[in-house]
């Protein structure tokens, strides 16, 4: 035996619990495991889980902040133009180095796979790809990580992206990506839809797109992409972030794209730190949150997940690669502070992304993979409150991380 934890506390199960590990799988989960491991760690009554899962990030952006002017205008497009006076000139070696940073502080926040969106378009060609699959590379074998085929500038709208998106898959993008809300006309956004399955069914790829990042309520590109997966019989593989618009229909719109979206099948990532602060900025008086329906679509039996987005870019000044703090702020944001609720949301950033992801052998059981997380409290309820980073990240039977937190009161 490799590693064995012992007195951890399990979700859905009473009392202490031991895990054995034998290589990277998970050996036994039992009462009592008499015999040693090499290494032993006493969970001490605290919650173990799997270790976290950040299904949508855009590293290749990662840690810009500290070396981009500021946003003027404080607008979506100055964004844009931001990104592109680095993007012209991004080199590979650039991309791992900002990029590391951020996958190191998610390791130390627990999560050990992480789903990276890397620009592919006219501005910096296939330079951010090229950097997020060096990043993969370099990566291997310490953590996963999903290199995305992602058309930042459009399809439709930025010619020769196409031929750029085919070339991103030949040289080893994991998904395919899209932006259909960004092009300038309804059937142009379909038409990018339309394209991104082509190439995802002539790779025999999963698709994640960022559908309806907008507080506009006629935006329809999520409504487009669920009824197009149902068409090509692509269930179960398609994932949908942000959807904010879905939060701006009428009720009676936004039920029945709720339930298109659970017919195909869709996944939809919720990102509320960068819904927060995108959306929302034009209102006066009443401002929207512009987090997406996570709680309705939750209970329409979609699978929502969370994810992080942004770490320190020209989008978002802050980011720390955490899903703790990701899943409290979906607490706070969709209402989902009810027992249920609060253990929804954890899912959301566990057992949900991982299912996204379509990821083999999640989750703490005997022939599972040993990636687990040694959390700081019993309780996920305490976990989230306490907003601490685990004790112990485990992946493939490792200790990865250990973090150490020594609290006093002085002078008492």
């Amino acid at each position: 035996m490799s590693l064995i934890i012992r007195n951890a506390r399990l979700l859905d199960k009473d009392g202490t619990w031991d895990i054995s590990t034998d290589g990277s799988l998970i050996a036994a989960v039992e009462r009592n495991i008499p015999a040693n491991g090499a290494d032993q760690i006493d969970a001490g009554g605290r919650l173990v889980a799997p270790t976290y899962v950040n299904g949508h990030v855009h590293h290749d952006k990662s840690n810009l902040g500290d070396v981009m002017r500021p946003n003027r205008t404080n607008s979506f497009q100055e964004c844009l133009e931001i990104t592109w006076e680095h993007k012209r000139t991004y080199t590979v070696d650039d991309i791992v180095e900002r990029a590391s940073r951020a996958i190191e502080e998610g390791i130390l926040h627990g999560a050990t796979v992480f789903r990276v969106f890397a620009d592919v378009d006219s501005i910096g060609g296939m330079t951010p790809l090229e950097g997020i699959i060096a990043l993969r590379e370099k990566w291997a074998g310490i953590v996963e990580i999903e290199a995305v085929d992602f058309p930042q500038e459009g399809i439709i709208r930025d010619a020769g992206t196409k031929d750029l998106m085919r070339e991103g898959m030949k040289i080893g993008a994991d998904i395919v990506g899209g932006l259909p809300w960004h092009e300038h006309l309804d059937e142009d956004a379909r038409a990018h839809i339309d394209f991104c399955f082509e190439l995802a069914m002539e790779y025999d790829r999963d698709i994640h797109m960022l559908a309806d990042d907008t507080d506009n309520p006629n935006s329809r590109s999520l409504e487009y992409l669920a009824a197009k997966t149902l068409r090509e019989g692509y269930q179960g593989r398609v994932s949908a972030s942000h959807c904010g618009a879905l939060a701006a229909y009428d009720e009676v719109h936004a039920r029945k794209v709720i339930a298109l979206v659970a017919e195909a099948g869709v996944s939809v990532s919720t990102n509320p730190h960068i819904s927060l602060v995108a959306q929302g900025r034009h209102d006066t008086g009443n401002m929207r949150r512009g987090v997406t329906r996570a709680k309705d679509l939750w209970k329409a039996g979609v699978n929502v997940f969370s994810a992080q987005d942004d770490v320190n870019d020209p989008y978002y000044p802050f980011g720390r690669n955490d899903q703790q703090e990701v899943a409290s702020f979906v607490c706070h944001t969709c209402h989902m502070t009810y027992p249920d609720e609060i253990r929804a949301v954890f899912d959301f950033v566990t057992w949900n992304a991982a299912r996204a992801l379509r990821l083999d052998g999640y989750g703490i059981a005997a022939g599972r993979k040993a990636d687990m997380n040694v959390l700081c409290a019993s309780t996920i309820q305490h976990v989230l409150r306490l907003q601490q980073p685990p004790a112990f990240v485990i992946k493939a039977g490792r200790i990865l991380a250990r973090n150490n937190i020594e609290r006093e009161i002085l002078g008492a």
